[in-house]
């Protein structure tokens, strides 16, 4: 895997964390969460998307549509557990 395939993965998915920061509002921590977020559910969607060989619309080795779902899936299920959380201690 190259640089490239590094950087446009950090990119893409730090733009999704940030774009999903802008839309639902919050503080640095909810930053940090959406950013943390978005990058384990790319990597986690590229990883399984490599596993089952699904290579539609990859961008070179790049799965990017199952890393995009997964990324989407994850920063939507953080926010669900922080909101989950912040309501049990109140």
């Amino acid at each position: 895997m190259t640089t490239g395939f590094w950087l446009f993965a950090f990119i893409l998915s730090t733009l999704y964390g940030a774009g999903f920061h802008l839309w639902r509002g919050g503080g640095a921590r909810q930053l940090l969460l959406y950013l943390l977020a978005a990058w384990v559910g790319f990597a986690a969607g590229h990883v399984a998307a490599d596993l089952i060989n699904f290579t539609w619309l990859s961008a070179g080795a790049l799965r990017v549509v199952p890393a995009s779902v997964g990324s989407v899936l994850a920063l939507f299920i953080s926010r669900w557990l922080a909101e989950r959380n912040s309501q049990t201690q109140n």
